[in-house]
């Protein structure tokens, strides 16, 4: 993936303003959890249009504190456990309330039981440009949720590694390759070298 075709990461007011726009529309709840499950957890439009309720469920079937993607919902077999964003849990919750489990997918629309990547990728096409965020696509939350990752994740002990197995990448290029590099934080690392 050339820079120039790579979907623009988000920043945190981008992410606000996405979130505050879906859940002003029809199906709020929804949309707002297909947002999440982008920015939050890094899914692809793939995946999130294949997850069911038992990838997220815990023993007694409520709403786990991970994400047990199966490799039939993921890319390729790239199947992997993500811990979940507690934002995420809570919006979960609320579309599980309203959905009455009615589909085993977690995104379902008015007329399927389930909804395909394509019909994903559509909608965040149309929320961003209704938002006039220009270079970003349904990939724009999974290469913000994989950026931000990358520049916490020494804060709590991990390394790039980690982000690579949540991302789901077979190679660490793949990775890297999708994390924003920071201007700033260079300005002041070459001060330190």
């Amino acid at each position: 993936m050339s820079l120039g075709k790579q979907a623009k990461t988000l920043s945190p007011r981008q992410v606000d303003l996405l979130l505050q726009s879906v859940r002003g529309r029809r199906h709020a709840s929804r949309n707002a959890v297909i947002c999440l499950l982008s920015a939050r957890a890094g899914l692809r439009a793939h995946e999130i249009a294949n997850l069911t309720w038992s990838m997220l469920s815990d023993a007694s079937g409520g709403i786990g504190t991970d994400i047990r993607l199966e490799d039939r919902a993921s890319k390729g077999r790239s199947g992997r456990v993500i811990p979940m964003n507690r934002e995420l849990r809570e919006a979960l919750s609320v579309w599980r309330a309203e959905q009455n489990l009615v589909s085993e997918h977690v995104v379902s629309t008015e007329r399927s039981s389930r909804t395909t990547a394509q019909a994903i990728v559509n909608m965040f096409f149309r929320w961003y440009s209704d938002l006039r965020f220009v270079g970003c696509s349904s990939h724009s939350g999974r290469r913000t949720f994989i950026t931000n990752a990358a520049r916490k994740i020494s804060s709590v002990g991990g390394s790039l590694r980690d982000v690579q197995l949540l991302a789901g990448h077979s190679d660490l290029r793949i990775t890297q390759r999708y994390i924003d590099g920071e201007a700033e934080a260079q300005r002041r690392v070459v001060e330190l070298v």
